[in-house]
């Protein structure tokens, strides 16, 4: 069984951290992996003139993505060929995962692991990690913090 678990099926906030949209799929389709990612985090977060920045994998040069993006105002601004650098945040985060979830968790069912993934990034990475670049605070504090300041 292949899953598709990739740095390019996350939607990270970037002011606060805090994963707003992600998918978990065995399929690379555009609908099973960006547009259901944006979907869920557009339920979090209501976008207004953002912009988003994947990588170049050919779901988010999907036309149905694009129109999707288009429908919100938001703006699209892909990565530079070869260049890791441009999605770092992202990769990052995606290492810190799999670093981070339970020792094993390459033989667990699909339905097991996106429990797992679901109690990593719900219960854990958003509420209760700390990040260093967030000054030792979870995303959701940062999210607090931010919003009393704006």
């Amino acid at each position: 069984m292949k899953l598709y678990v990739s740095s390019e099926n996350w939607r990270m906030d970037l002011a606060d951290r805090q994963i707003i949209g992600w998918s978990f799929s065995q399929s690379m389709t555009s609908q099973a992996t960006a547009i259901t990612a944006f979907q869920m985090a557009c339920i979090k977060r209501k976008p207004a003139h953002a912009m988003i920045f994947p990588d170049r994998g050919s779901q988010y040069a999907a036309e149905a993505f694009r129109n999707l993006l288009a429908s919100y105002g938001i703006c699209q601004s892909m990565s530079r060929k070869g260049n890791c650098w441009d999605n770092a945040v992202a990769e990052s985060f995606f290492k810190t995962l799999k670093t981070e979830l339970p020792k094993g968790y390459q033989k667990l069912t699909y339905e097991e692991l996106r429990m797992q993934i679901f109690e990593y990034i719900e219960i854990w990475y958003n509420r209760k990690r700390l990040h260093s670049a967030l000054d030792y605070r979870t995303p959701m504090e940062m999210e607090s913090l931010l919003t009393l300041v704006a």
